[in-house]
């Protein structure tokens, strides 16, 4: 596939005709069966599709997600690739356990990412997204050059194939997110904007966040929440429009940066409340974006 970057770059950001055309869900990937169902469901045309189990990631369930996309019209801005191993999402286990920083998962990991840019490839993805972890906040850090060479890697595996490498944001500081991404200097990089997690983490407020990496941000995680009280604990999880991110002012200034991709809805709880406040955030999202001013 001959793609070039100034390609890869302008497919990831481009402009939908219509509002609800950026506003999305997650969708776990099932290996044998439908996995776009639920985004239909609601109504809505794109999704991120999720898969941690290595063993989904055959080439057959790449041509099958690939033909359930064109068949049922839904389409797939990313695959949010997990990787093997603990994954402790807290402030205490996490920084031993989550991403490629800690020396005794990388390598698995990065093979894991490999095999998730190879099956993206097949099914005709634009880009693969993870967690990196919690990046050393020290240039000099040798965790920090050791996960620098890691993304590197994986980076120039997926150019060729026409893939941007995207990292979703939560366990690092902005600063420290775009150290990395200039120190590893290819140009497939971007940056999946979770608002919530930088929230969570108490790492940033999201919209300053923007003036740091505004220019990196492909995809955005529509979910909210409130700044942990408890400095050993996550903050809280809320559904839009309930948190501190206060979404108004971030549509408002991600539309000032020029971007044009998609709002992905996560809503980190289960059953029919979840799929009620995914609703309702659809509704929120698109008064949002439908409006030339987003106060």
């Amino acid at each position: 596939m001959n793609v070039t970057r100034t390609e890869m770059r302008k497919a990831a950001v481009a402009p939908s005709k219509k509002a609800h055309d950026r506003i999305g869900v997650m969708a776990g990937l099932k290996a044998g069966q439908p996995s776009l169902a639920s985004v239909s469901a609601f109504g809505l045309r794109v999704c991120q599709l999720t898969a941690w189990n290595q063993a989904d990631l055959t080439e057959e369930a790449a041509d099958a997600i690939r033909e359930e996309s064109r068949r049922t019209g839904v389409r797939i801005a990313a695959l949010w690739a997990g990787w093997p191993g603990p994954a402790a999402w807290n402030l205490t286990e996490g920084p031993l356990t989550l991403g490629l920083v800690p020396t005794a998962y990388r390598a698995m990991r990065v093979e894991a990412l490999h095999k998730a840019a190879r099956f993206a490839a097949r099914a005709g993805l634009p880009a693969v997204i993870t967690h990196l972890g919690f990046i050393p906040e020290e240039p000099s850090n040798q965790l920090f050059h050791e996960t620098v060479a890691a993304v590197r890697a994986l980076a120039q595996q997926m150019e060729p194939l026409g893939l941007q490498f995207w990292f979703e944001t939560g366990q690092e500081t902005p600063v420290t997110m775009l150290r990395l991404i200039q120190s590893v200097g290819t140009e497939n990089l971007g940056i999946n904007l979770d608002p919530a997690n930088l929230i969570l983490y108490g790492k940033a407020n999201p919209i300053d966040a923007l003036d740091v990496f505004g220019q990196y941000v492909r995809n955005v995680h529509a979910k909210d929440a409130c700044y942990p009280t408890d400095p050993m604990k996550l903050g809280r999880e809320m559904k839009v429009g309930e948190g501190r991110v206060r979404f108004p002012e971030l549509v408002n200034r991600l539309r000032q940066i020029g971007f044009a991709g998609e709002y992905i809805i996560e809503r980190e709880i289960t059953g029919e409340q979840q799929a009620r406040d995914i609703r309702e955030t659809v509704t929120y999202l698109e008064g949002l974006l439908s409006s030339g001013d987003a106060h």
